[in-house]
This record gives structure tokens, sequence and C-alpha cells, in this order.
């Protein structure tokens, strides 16, 4: 089964340690790409730089920023594979975000038939 792990965190303290902390994501994700886990991911720029859609009656509008203002921002991703959510955890818990207050959500992709 499919899952995106979601990182969360404070992006004022993540920009105080990326430098130090880059080489535990490296060796993260290598960990990851050796179990043959890893389908993809990225690190995501910081809000500021989002644009947001959204409807103004009937017309849909553009916004510069995030839609919500919250303290934790989503910062990146990885898209796994896992036997089932007990391993999907196990590789979470993993995340060199945590130990600096960060959040990663575990949600399943879901899976659509398309031949129907």
């Amino acid at each position: 089964m499919r899952y995106m792990l979601l990182l969360y965190g404070d992006e004022i303290e993540t920009g105080k340690h990326d430098e130090e902390d880059m080489p535990k994501w490296f060796a993260f994700t290598e960990k990851l790409q050796a179990a043959g886990k890893m389908l993809g991911g990225e690190a995501l720029q910081p809000t500021q730089t989002a644009t947001s859609i959204r409807l103004k009656g009937d017309t849909p509008i553009s916004l510069d920023g995030p839609f919500a203002e919250t303290k934790e921002a989503l910062g990146g991703f990885y898209m796994i594979e896992a036997k089932d959510l007990d391993e999907a955890v196990e590789w979470a818990k993993q995340v060199p975000n945590i130990p600096r207050g960060g959040t990663v959500e575990i949600r399943p992709i879901m899976e659509f038939d398309m031949d129907q």
C-alpha cells in the first residue's frame, strides 16, 4: 500500500537548522531508497511562496500565500510503499524533523480501479 508522509514544522525553526540537519535528511532518504520503500518525495518552498485558489461566488480567484494561518506549515513529503500502517508508522518515526518538534502526518493513498 502507498502512504504519504506529510512533513509539518515551524518554518522559522526549520530555517535555523537546515544546514546542520541536511546530512540527517539525506541519510533518511537513502535508507528509504535502499529498502525499496521510497516512491517519491520533495521539499517545498516556504509558505510565503504559495498561491491558493478559492471561489469568490462562482469565480475562481488566485490569492498569494497559503490558505490557512497555522504555526506549522507543510514543508515536504515522502511517498512510500509499506505493507501496512504499522510499517508506515515505523518509517515516519525516523523522519528527522520530529526531534525538532515537527510532525509527520501519515495518509494512505486512495487506490482507484481505472478499468471500470
